[in-house]
């Protein structure tokens, strides 16, 4: 972090059996449970098998297709098994527990996808004292963040984006004629097991700044876009360059969820020691903080968590114990190292693909990222803790109150009322229920023109489904 301190899969070692007398908890004496792995699928059937404590080994399947098990798949196969009436959290206590070592696992994975980033600025520096008063001149300041690889392409001449912070690539004090503006004059990284850092080289350039040398292991890049409103911003360079220096790097894998008390670890390069993990959990998933980026103080949606983060963190992957990117890190509670911040995955993904597709739509016109305005106000009531007890985690959920609808507005269009309740969207046919006003808002960054959209309301006690609507670059406003 260059800015002000304001700014700033567990595996389960335990499964159901095959042979139903040995499904028993881990103890001196009896047979547990040391592994589970998907072996196999044959229709929407997935075969699973599991490994005991004595070598041997028992298989089961689930109706699951292709989505991922769950411990809730595991506990109605336990009760179909053996007939027993045991509650979820009796059947958790007594079978399941958590392999601590496959969050390094996980960790060690992510390591493929991590960058430390250095970027040069033309600023105003002093230079001394002149007739009492100091005189500056200008010249390279370097300021370093972190980073994730999201996406890459490896066909010929494909790029591998990369996303960091907004404020890793902003500098509100650059000399902005000079400099180019407030981006980067120049921004390079550095691969994790390949680091390096920045040297001067002794001699200037044309215009008598400071020359530096960045070694062999650095790879330029690219700005590309990103949004000072939600602190996202996305890099590029061939993917040709970086896997020139290790050609076992890779992009993230993208997370579906994450929840109050999950582990959060980030990789980053606090204060330029080098790049390095911490880890913590996450405190808390919906929280307002303010950030003053480029001059204007804003409020940004952000989670808490307690994993410890420093200058330079700023831009780092923030993962969970499956090693899968839920955020990213990007401000600090100053010297409380357990209150520290990231920006969402819905707000991560949605920037990211957002700038992603608009700088290869070939139009000229379109930079940077752009969001639906449907239109309409809306506000949270009944906000209640529900806890979904077949997957063991819980969530904040409220009544979304339509508070005012543009006269010609995309939601009047669709037939949104003002004392509607919105209950879900279906986007382009896929259907998304509403728990948080904010899922409107983290929704509107996927759309595009061309998008069909409508909603599922209550309205007088009775749901009604509304009239669809297409969207068009008119709807869309840049973020």
């Amino acid at each position: 972090m260059k800015v002000s301190a304001k700014i700033a899969a567990a595996g389960l070692c335990a499964a159901v059996l095959a042979a139903v007398p040995a499904f028993a908890g881990c103890s001196q004496n009896s047979v547990c449970v040391t592994s589970i792995a998907k072996t196999g699928t044959e229709g929407s059937a997935d075969t699973y098998t599991v490994f005991y404590s004595d070598g041997s080994t028992g298989t089961f399947t689930v109706d699951n297709g292709s989505q991922e098990l769950t411990v809730g798949d595991l506990y109605e196969e336990y009760k179909q098994q053996t007939g027993e009436d045991v509650t979820f959290e009796e059947f958790l206590e007594k079978y399941l527990t958590v392999n601590a070592d496959s969050t390094a696992l996980a960790t060690n994975e992510c390591l493929l996808s991590t960058v430390k980033i250095y970027a040069q600025f033309v600023e105003s520096v002093p230079a001394g004292i002149i007739y009492g008063r100091p005189y500056y001149i200008s010249d390279y300041n370097i300021y370093g963040g972190s980073g994730v690889i999201y996406d890459m392409d490896e066909s010929e001449g494909g790029y591998s984006y990369i996303v960091t912070n907004y404020h890793v690539v902003y500098d509100k004090d650059a000399d902005t004629s000079l400099n180019g503006g407030n981006l980067p004059a120049s921004v390079h990284c550095y691969l994790y097991g390949s680091e390096g850092t920045f040297q001067e080289t002794g001699s200037e350039d044309e215009y008598g700044y400071t020359q530096y040398d960045y070694g062999d292991y650095a790879i330029e890049l690219e700005y590309v876009g990103g949004s000072v409103e939600h602190d996202i911003a996305v890099l590029r360079a061939k993917t040709s360059d970086i896997k020139a220096v290790n050609p076992d790097a890779k992009e993230v894998t993208v997370g579906s969820g994450y929840y109050v008390g999950e582990t959060a670890f980030t990789v980053g390069n606090p204060d330029d020691y080098g790049m390095s993990v911490t880890r913590g959990v996450i405190s808390t998933v919906d929280e307002q903080i303010s950030l003053n980026i480029d001059g204007t103080p804003r409020y940004y949606r952000s989670m808490r968590i307690d994993t410890a983060i420093y200058n330079g963190n700023s831009g780092g992957g923030l993962f969970n114990s499956s090693g899968e990117l839920i955020g990213i890190a990007n401000a600090g509670a100053g010297d409380e190292q357990n209150i520290n911040y990231a920006v969402p995955l819905e707000i991560v993904t949605g920037i990211a693909n957002n700038v992603i597709y608009y700088a290869n739509d070939n139009d000229d016109d379109t930079v940077n990222a752009y969001a639906a305005d449907l239109g309409m106000t809306c506000t949270g009531t009944e906000s209640r803790y529900v806890l979904d007890v077949s997957s063991g985690y819980g969530s904040v959920v409220e009544t979304i109150n339509v508070s005012a609808v543009g006269g010609s507005s995309a939601a009047y269009a669709m037939g949104v009322r003002k004392g509607d309740v919105l209950l879900s969207v279906t986007i382009n046919g896929e259907e998304t229920e509403l728990e948080r006003t904010y899922d409107l808002d983290d929704l509107c960054l996927t759309l595009r023109a061309g998008d069909a959209i409508t909603f599922k309301v209550s309205r007088d006690g009775e749901e009604k489904v509304l009239s669809e609507y297409t969207l068009s670059s008119s709807d869309l406003t840049a973020v």
